[in-house]
């Protein structure tokens, strides 16, 4: 069993300009985060949004080629001029591993500071036992590890789950109650990270998707269930333990039926592929993403279909409408099947939220926007989050030891 010093720890989102560096990486963390923000941007043009002047950026550039951090290439030719270059992550540098443990299967996947994800390993989940799913996750964790070694900076893992102080508590579409992933853990200085995938969605979408200039933005996701979260300033609204942004778990449906996570009435038992079967007369589906994407299909040619998508538009729409009401996003985005059901039935949709907005919201209400990531975004929110972690005084300190021809 692990100890203590491997357990998860909460996801840490806060955004870069959120933290206070010491004067000795101020720079270089600036000049990281640019090229993070913006892969592929030249010096020249990070030098600019920086207000650094030729000499500066040589140096803390000159300086972080050194620790390997970045690397500098040449860039495009683009007429006449003095050739520049464009900063990329170094070859040898640090990466953060990142997991996305959704219903039916997982992946793994290795980023560097520029953040692109590169899918490494993936799985199905032959059952859904705890032991069987951590067992082969945590597998492929350590076969990425042992490969990079000293390089793998964090872990950091999106699960379709209730999150709580770093720990699954709770995981409707995978049966799970409280589960232990301390075993994804791969060494006492590498932290481990876990968040809810929704929440990690809404983090990239935030950071790095359709609503990058926005301050405030509300992110709701439909997959088996209804998830989400509030991003303000770059940073998640995840509440005093961190299980905040369970939308799906508002009491916006029907008392008489009795969700999984033991609640009655809750939002997304009106909403998902559950909802479109029971307007159907059809049983509970086992897999209700695909029955749902099923009768998405379906809808424009069979007209009982259609109403029962309509229907579950509707409620998607009356939910979001007491969302925006609440909580006052400058932009929603929808991922998962929230888009495509919206698109199925626009005009219920379009109506039903109307409705359900104040009055003095209907004449200028946000934007309501299909996320940009789509299926990977809880992906990308995994490395967003690790990096985060990893993009410190501290981090850098750490590394600059590593790096050290002393050690």
């Amino acid at each position: 069993m692990a100890g203590a010093r491997n357990r998860p720890r909460p996801a840490d989102t806060r955004g870069g300009e959120a933290r206070r560096q010491p004067a000795r990486w101020r720079g270089a963390l600036a000049v990281l985060e640019e090229m993070r923000r913006e892969p592929g941007a030249t010096r020249a043009a990070v030098a600019r949004r920086l207000g650094l002047g030729t000499g500066s950026a040589t140096e803390i550039t000159a300086r972080l080629r050194d620790l390997a951090l970045l690397a500098e290439e040449p860039a495009a030719a683009a007429g006449r001029g003095r050739p520049t270059t464009v900063l990329a992550p170094h070859p040898d540098g640090p990466v953060v591993i990142a997991v996305d443990l959704r219903q039916e299967d997982w992946r793994c996947a290795v980023a560097a500071l520029d953040g692109k994800p590169e899918i490494v390993a993936t799985g199905v989940h032959r059952s859904r036992d705890p032991e069987h799913v951590v067992g082969a996750v945590a597998g492929a964790v350590r076969r990425v590890h042992r490969r990079l070694g000293e390089r793998v900076r964090a872990v950091s893992v999106a699960v379709a789950a209730t999150v709580q102080r770093g720990r699954v508590v709770q995981s409707s579409v995978l049966g799970w109650d409280a589960v232990d992933l301390a075993a994804l853990a791969v060494g006492p200085d590498v932290p481990l990270l876990l968040g809810n995938d929704a929440t990690f969605a809404g983090l990239a979408e935030a950071r790095h998707g359709v609503a990058a200039e926005a301050g405030t933005v509300l992110h709701v996701t439909v997959e088996v269930g209804v998830g989400g979260t509030l991003v303000a300033g770059g940073r998640p609204v995840d509440g005093a333990t961190g299980a905040g942004g369970e939308f799906g778990h508002l009491p916006f449906g029907d008392p008489g039926l009795r969700c999984p996570c033991g609640a009655r009435g809750c939002w997304e038992l009106m909403v998902d592929g559950r909802a479109i079967a029971r307007h159907l007369g059809d049983p509970p589906p086992r897999d209700p993403r695909t029955y749902a994407e099923h009768a998405l299909a379906r809808a424009p040619a069979d007209p009982a279909v259609r109403t029962a998508v309509g229907r579950a538009a509707t409620g998607l729409a009356r939910g979001l409408a007491g969302l925006i009401n609440a909580l006052d996003p400058a932009v929603v985005t929808l991922g998962g099947l929230a888009e495509p059901l919206r698109a199925a039935a626009e005009p219920e949709f379009d109506a039903a939220l109307a409705e359900g907005l104040m009055r003095f919201r209907r004449a200028d209400p946000p934007p309501v926007v299909a996320a940009a990531l789509g299926r990977d975004g809880a992906l990308h929110g995994a490395v967003v989050t690790a990096l985060d972690r990893f993009l410190t005084e501290e981090g850098l300190a750490a590394w600059a030891a590593l790096r050290s021809p002393a050690r």
